[in-house]
């Protein structure tokens, strides 16, 4: 999977892009990493086997460091730069894949926050998936109303985003008309999905997401 460096707001981000040769109309993803600041990078368990998940579904699939994290320039930036950074990711990976008809998000942790804001930016993401957002540390209420349906998972056993924090995120996103959210939660599973609960995200994100490229709904 070729490594590329690509323009950034604050100089260059470094990223793994994993394209499908010869499909010019490939569906796009992007994944996000979680907090800079606590050792969150592209190489993350969750979000490698995200990538992997959705490149499997035939998707051109792009994940990054945000700035300040391995090879990414910059610093971090309280959220704030990081936004801008997934902007410019998507707008690297849009500039590839021109006919792309279905464009999602994905973010795990500080990378869901980061990912349901990009989704109230660009009209064009189709879909997201978020796993274990930090509904507890970080305010979701920009999510009014929430321009596309998505998948919300988290584990059971998360002690770093309770799972009543997520319920009550998703009970305020279900009020909300022309979407539909659906809520998966793990028994067993802790923040980053260890052991076997891997198996069980990256199953889940499947069934989901292939539903949803059959439906052809927003």
């Amino acid at each position: 999977m070729p490594e590329v460096i690509f323009p950034g707001p604050e100089g260059r981000l470094e990223g793994r892009y994993h394209p499908h040769k010869g499909k010019r109309d490939a569906p796009i993803a992007i994944i996000l990493h979680p907090h800079p600041q606590f050792g969150g990078t592209m190489n993350n368990r969750v979000v490698y086997n995200l990538h992997y998940t959705f490149h499997n579904m035939g998707f051109n699939v792009l994940r990054f460091n945000f700035r300040g994290v391995g090879r990414s320039q910059g610093e971090y930036d309280q959220g704030i730069g990081e936004l801008s950074d997934a902007a410019s990711a998507l707008d690297y990976l849009q500039s590839m894949n021109q006919n792309a008809k279905h464009c999602w998000v994905a973010g795990f942790s500080f990378g869901a926050w980061i990912g349901m804001q990009l989704l109230m930016r660009r009209p064009e993401i189709t879909g997201f998936i978020s796993v274990s957002p930090p509904a507890n540390m970080y305010d979701f209420s920009f999510l009014a109303p929430c321009p596309s349906s998505g998948l919300v998972i988290n584990g059971l056993g998360d002690r770093v985003a309770p799972p009543q924090d997520t319920v009550n995120l998703v009970g305020k996103l279900h009020e909300q008309k022309g979407i539909t959210i659906t809520h998966q939660e793990v028994e067993g599973a802790g923040h980053f999905f260890e052991n076997d609960h891997m198996d069980t995200l990256t199953g889940s994100v499947e069934e989901y997401v292939q539903r949803r490229l059959t439906e052809n709904t927003r």
